[in-house]
């Protein structure tokens, strides 16, 4: 039957295996509302209302005193051989440029404080949002293009805000101060000068439009990278096992030559912009030296007008050239919230109605009533599935590999909703119940156990954040942890590496039963809990299960059967169907499909324990046998 590459993945991660160093197909959005994408930033910024108005404030004024600075430079010339005259004007203009800079110094103190406030408050809904998410929302999207998200895309938006919130203000207000000063000395001067800047206009407009798609094109791309190498990096092992160097090493060659490209093309076009206007620039210089001089020679302009004209012209540009090289960073960072808001704008498939229950006690009964489902619609993974497991029932669900076992605890688990019929717990249909309530009934042990950069004291009280350090340690003596734990470094101080990769796999799923203990759930999911341990590992944890398993609904998904002869009821799944129940003794007498299995377990046919065949290919086993 079809379903994601593996169900346990799905449950770990909330996205299958896709093999070390694959490329995943992401598409490259166009842009959908540019104005909505800015309003919805905008509205991070509301709360800051008086810090940005003291901004705009401290704007107007250094962009004011910088515009002066040519005007008086002008005066400064005009008034050589007048020694009153000379130090007043340099005395005026020295407390200019002294005040300019501390409005310069606060204005960037301040946007540099209100951005980073705004952001942090953006990550904090996008991170917030995640939590929300349905695993179906994860098995589409790869963990470094969520990373990307959270990293990459919001730092372009942080790099555009820095620069760009003083930059478009103070550019704005420069070429609007220069015009005014350039008119108010001289009406012929200041249209010779006209004559060049619709030239840098249109320069910087043509140009500017065509580089949105290549930002974002290039931040897609980058994110891909990103998913590749994560991936890469968590799957080494697996990577050098295999001996893939080559072939992951030639997957990110792809990846990374197709980042490059993006990359010339999106710097090729922001960077073409800079050698263009600076001989547009010096064009313009050279018409406003040159029509000055013919005024100055006819008695129109002063040598000192003239020089305030060459300084204005060489001043122009600039804001034109910071404006560009804005629009550039406006592009990433328009992108990158497009990508944001992306997130933040999916809806979570798996909601609370408003007038969902919360399970304040549960007795354990789990009931599935003809239920249908597939991770895609169109491809049915299970099918007409109907049982009863009673309140302190084991539960075994045994069959071949891809069979559905695993589906089923995700949908009792409910991180996905069943197509058609319902499960109830407790005689309440789980899509009438809210999801963190049941949860918290529910324990889980996998096979491939997660914990966290932590200590080991810690990674046993996210089963439950209240709990006190000594109920931590009962919970840990309960799963035969603490005999280990004790011989660790610091003990329960320890603090465990990435993956807790200084543990064993054992040790690892003794503290994943610790964990599960402390949350003293009602419904307890064992996945494959023990098949990945050595026999005298294997009976510590068969034990510690065992006293966890006391008085509670237990899932077991096994494929030894040995370890499950003892379920009160054993569920043989098959192609998305069950298609025989009954204990162990019931089953074996049967001498159907359970049957088969048990049997090529038990007689040494040399199938593998961690993935059962089916019935006829058990049969081609013993006859070859």
């Amino acid at each position: 039957m079809s379903r994601p590459p593996s169900d346990t993945q799905n449950i770990r991660t909330g996205g299958g295996p896709r093999g070390p160093g694959a490329m995943h197909g992401i598409r490259i959005e166009k842009a959908k509302d540019t104005r909505g994408t800015l309003k919805r930033l905008a509205t991070y910024f509301a709360p800051f209302r008086r810090q940005l108005a003291l901004v705009a404030v401290l704007i107007v004024v250094g962009t004011a005193l910088n515009v002066m600075g040519p005007f008086l430079i002008g005066r400064a010339v005009d008034a050589f051989g007048d020694r009153t005259a000379l130090v007043r004007v340099s005395t005026i203009m020295l407390a200019a440029f002294v005040v300019q800079w501390l409005a310069q110094f606060g204005q960037n103190y301040l946007t540099a404080a209100i951005v980073q406030q705004a952001l942090r408050s953006l990550r904090q809904d996008l991170f917030e949002h995640l939590q929300m998410l349905s695993l179906r929302f994860f098995d589409r999207q790869t963990h470094g293009e969520l990373m990307s998200r959270l990293t990459s895309d919001t730092e372009a938006i942080n790099r555009a805000l820095i620069m760009g919130v003083t930059q478009l203000i103070s550019g704005l207000l420069s070429l609007a101060g220069i015009l005014a000063m350039m008119a108010l000395l001289n009406v012929w001067l200041t249209l010779g000068s006209l004559l060049v800047i619709p030239l840098m206009l249109l320069l910087t407009g043509s140009v500017a439009k065509h580089t949105r798609q290549s930002f974002r094109d290039l931040q897609s791309r980058l994110g891909q990278l990103n998913g590749m190498m994560e991936e890469t990096i968590s799957a080494q092992r697996v990577v050098q096992a295999f001996g893939q160097e080559r072939t992951v090493l030639a997957s990110f060659v792809r990846a990374n030559k197709a980042v490059r490209q993006s990359g010339i093309r999106a710097m090729t076009l922001a960077y073409l912009v800079m050698p263009m206007m600076t001989v547009l620039s010096n064009a313009h210089i050279a018409v406003v030296a040159g029509l000055g001089g013919w005024l100055v020679l006819r008695g129109m302009a002063s040598v000192g007008m003239v020089v305030s004209f060459v300084n204005y012209a060489r001043r122009f540009a600039e804001p034109l050239r910071q404006l560009s090289s804005l629009y550039n960073s406006v592009q990433a960072a328009i992108a990158g919230a497009e990508r944001v808001f992306a997130v933040i704008d999916e809806r979570p498939e798996l909601t609370d109605k408003p007038d969902a229950l919360s399970l304040e006690k549960v007795c354990g009964e789990a009931a599935f009533d003809q239920v249908d489902f597939g991770y895609d619609k169109s491809v049915p993974v299970l099918e007409d599935v109907t049982f009863i497991a009673q309140p302190g029932q084991t539960i075994a669900l045994v069959g071949p590999t891809g069979a559905g076992k695993t589906t089923i605890v995700n949908l009792l688990m409910r991180f996905y909703d069943v197509d058609s019929g319902a499960i109830r717990i407790d005689g309440h249909d789980l899509r009438s119940l809210r999801k963190d309530s049941l949860r918290r009934k529910m324990g889980m042990v996998l096979q491939d156990t997660f914990l966290f950069s932590d200590t080991v004291m810690e990674n046993i009280r996210y089963g439950r954040l209240d709990a006190t350090d000594e109920e931590c340690m009962a919970a840990a003596r309960l799963a035969n942890a603490e005999q280990f734990i004790l011989r660790l470094p610091h003990g329960y101080q320890t603090e465990l590496s990435e993956r807790a990769g200084n543990l064993s796999q054992g040790q690892r799923q003794l503290l994943s039963i610790a964990r599960a203990a402390l949350s003293d759930p009602a419904i307890l999911i064992l996945d494959e809990a023990t098949s990945s341990v050595d026999t005298r590992t294997e009976v510590r944890i068969q034990q510690a299960l065992l006293r966890l398993m006391q008085g509670k609904t237990s899932f077991v998904i096994a494929h030894r059967l040995s370890t499950i002869r003892k379920a009160d009821l054993v569920l043989v799944i098959n192609g998305g169907r069950i298609i025989e129940s009954g204990n162990h003794e019931q089953l074996v007498a049967r001498r159907g499909f359970y049957y088969n299995l048990y049997m090529s377990q038990f007689k040494g046919t040399g199938l593998q324990e961690t993935e059962l065949a089916p019935a006829q290919a058990i049969k081609e086993a013993v006859a070859r046998a």
